[in-house]
């Protein structure tokens, strides 16, 4: 696989820690010349020179301005951008009716908008050359519906959408549009949340090994793990009510509201809904 990827200067945002470092780290190894933003400055500066990357800085994947001056700065120091990963992402916990609005627009202003305005900026760059490939980091909660993560739900059913729509939309120009779609996996994101043992979490790396996958093989979608996978898209195939009561059996309807540890899970919940 590294003959495929070595050399492909590649963009990773929410870079500085967890799913996104894990492949930043998986891809260097590989060859590839790595550039990771994140909006935690001090961590995506300790996380970059802490392992030699080429490029890391801050970068607000809300703001036009911020995005385009990093992806500016990176074709400056290392070329023409090969591939953009749009992994930055929150997914705070609680029900509904408890989440403040200011926290709501912040989900959907991340997990949404930075991912469209990305993808928007990286394919206009692209599409001259004739190449380049956006992996958008989805999940497999958008092919379902958890209580307790209701806007984040929503998020990645929009991230789904949008990306087959541009795989579609862009056909034929040398371009391509993955999504994955992790389940839940062990980082900061996951803390404090338990999974049943039929659908154990992953691990970062195993989420770095499926994006590094599709560089070299560019597909629609894939599912970490598969055995996860697996089990969504048989619960989707079922008849509603049938889905619905096979989920709650596995523990849906409580996993992230009453079964939370919300000491473990607090520094992370804070660190998200920081507005």
């Amino acid at each position: 696989m590294s003959s495929a990827v070595r050399g492909k200067v590649v963009v990773i945002t929410g870079g500085a820690r967890g799913i996104g470092l894990a492949t930043a780290r998986a891809l260097r190894e590989q060859g590839a010349k790595i550039a990771i933003g994140d909006i935690d400055e001090t961590t995506v500066k300790q996380s970059g020179t802490d392992h030699d990357f080429e490029v890391y800085g801050k970068l607000d994947v809300t703001d036009e301005e911020s995005f385009t001056r990093f992806l500016d700065e990176v074709e400056r120091e290392l070329g023409p951008i090969d591939v953009l990963v749009n992994n930055a992402g929150i997914m705070p916990t609680g029900r509904l009716v408890d989440e403040p609005d200011a926290l709501t627009r912040r989900i959907l202003d991340i997990n949404v908008y930075g991912v469209i305005l990305g993808s928007k900026l990286a394919a206009a760059r692209m599409l001259p050359r004739g190449g380049g490939h956006v992996i958008n980091i989805a999940s497999l909660a958008g092919e379902s519906h958890i209580p307790g993560l209701a806007t984040y739900n929503a998020s990645k059913h929009a991230v789904l959408g949008f990306t087959d729509t541009l795989r579609e939309e862009y056909r034929g120009t040398g371009l391509h549009f993955s999504s994955v779609l992790p389940t839940l996996t062990k980082t900061e994101l996951g803390s404090g949340v338990s999974t049943p043992k039929v659908m154990p979490p992953a691990e970062p790396e195993d989420i770095a090994a499926a994006i590094a996958a599709l560089i070299v093989k560019p597909r629609s979608k894939v599912r970490v793990t598969k055995v996860a996978g697996a089990i969504s898209r048989f619960v989707n195939f079922l008849p509603e009510p049938v889905g619905d009561a096979i989920a709650r059996s596995l523990g849906a309807s409580h996993t992230f509201l009453e079964d939370v540890d919300s000491a473990q899970r607090k520094a992370y919940e804070d660190r998200a809904r920081t507005v």
